[in-house]
């Protein structure tokens, strides 16, 4: 077969309804395949949030139900577009997309499908040719489910660039949000849901003095999800309501990270931690609990600090330890940070990492 660089069609397909870290990276890499030249197609649910965000963006789209459960219809409809067009790549995303993705007999299309967590193998994955896992320790677990070695392959993932703010823009958000001018900022951002650790981030928050080096501290959540009714009851009930801002979902959350002195992820279960990069990305020093991801990417002490998985007060003292180091110290927390997304997760590496897998597998076959 010719290389992706000479025939460079490919589809991408994603039958999920949220906007969480995978369906964003769906989105990133599609628009980076196009601004890279390649011929891309996506194919996702009907008025999802990744149908709107490529809206406007010249990517060719084609909308399918995706329905629960066996979706035959969507199926079918699948393998005629791809009958059609004869891609050379198939790339799936996620359980739904992966498990209804199957390709004509006669399709000469290599399907690649793209984990970002610890799912379920058979019924759903095993029938692909190639499988891409965004941690070391997920392509383990790829290979431990008795999926060929030589077809597992770590990719991780890029953020985007940082837009900065204004000193007047984030002068505003601090009116806006009522933070006191000398307050130390905290941000946490993702789905409120359990896995996300809120609820111990809370329980760390009201075990915070008041005050941390002589200022106060506010903590500002950016996220929207089930859970936020019980959470916003957790905080009143720890009497954190004057120290809490609910920001909502926000897109793109860039000025936030603008005035933010620290950046905690509290997480109980992140197979990777896209919030951990977009941080690094912005130079913020960064407090994490030791999930898979997070230990992966963290060099405690050095790129962050990390505390136990759902250990409040532990997580409470790493956020302290990191209020009372030095400027110089956190800045060199964050830079350090900084350095290791650039060589690592930088745009450029990762979609050359991709169009170099495509070729290689168009080259050697299924």
């Amino acid at each position: 077969m010719t290389p992706l660089s000479d025939h460079p069609a490919s589809i991408h397909v994603l039958g999920g309804r949220q906007f969480g870290g995978a369906d964003q990276f769906y989105v990133r890499l599609i628009r980076a395949l196009r601004d890279a030249g390649q011929d891309v197609t996506a194919v996702n649910r009907v008025g999802s949030p990744v149908a709107q965000a490529l809206a406007h963006d010249g990517v060719a789209q084609v909308h399918f139900p995706f329905a629960n459960g066996w979706d035959a219809w969507t199926a079918w409809r699948l393998r005629t577009l791809i009958g059609a067009r004869e891609p050379c790549v198939v790339q799936t995303y996620m359980g739904r997309a992966t498990r209804l993705t199957r390709l004509p007999a006669r399709s000469r299309a290599v399907h690649i499908a793209r984990l970002g967590g610890y799912y379920k193998i058979d019924g759903y994955y095993r029938h692909a040719h190639a499988w891409i896992g965004n941690t070391k320790a997920l392509c383990d677990y790829l290979v431990q489910s008795g999926l060929p070695a030589e077809r597992v392959f770590l990719i991780g993932n890029f953020v985007p660039d940082p837009v900065g703010a204004s000193p007047e823009q984030v002068e505003a958000l601090r009116a806006e949000w009522a933070l006191p001018k000398d307050a130390w900022t905290l941000f946490a951002l993702g789905r409120l849901i359990e896995k996300k650790g809120f609820h111990d981030l809370l329980k760390a928050a009201s075990l915070l003095p008041p005050e941390i080096n002589g200022r106060p501290w506010v903590l500002l959540i950016a996220g929207m999800g089930p859970l936020e009714a019980e959470l916003k009851a957790l905080a009143a009930q720890l009497q954190l309501g004057h120290r809490v801002r609910w920001l909502g979902w926000q897109d793109p959350p860039d000025a936030f990270y603008a005035l933010t002195d620290v950046f905690v992820c509290p997480s109980r279960d992140e197979p990777l931690g896209n919030v951990i990069l977009e941080a690094w990305n912005h130079g913020l020093p960064v407090v994490s609990t030791r999930t898979a991801g997070a230990t992966e990417l963290i060099e405690d002490g050095r790129t962050g600090l990390q505390s136990p998985i759902q250990a409040p007060q532990d997580l409470a003292g790493c956020i302290q330890d990191m209020l009372t180091a030095t400027p110089v110290q956190r800045a060199e927390f964050g830079e350090a940070g900084r350095q290791y997304l650039q060589a690592n997760f930088s745009k450029q590496a990762i979609l050359s990492a991709y169009l170099s897998l495509y070729d290689q597998l168009l080259i050697t076959g299924r």
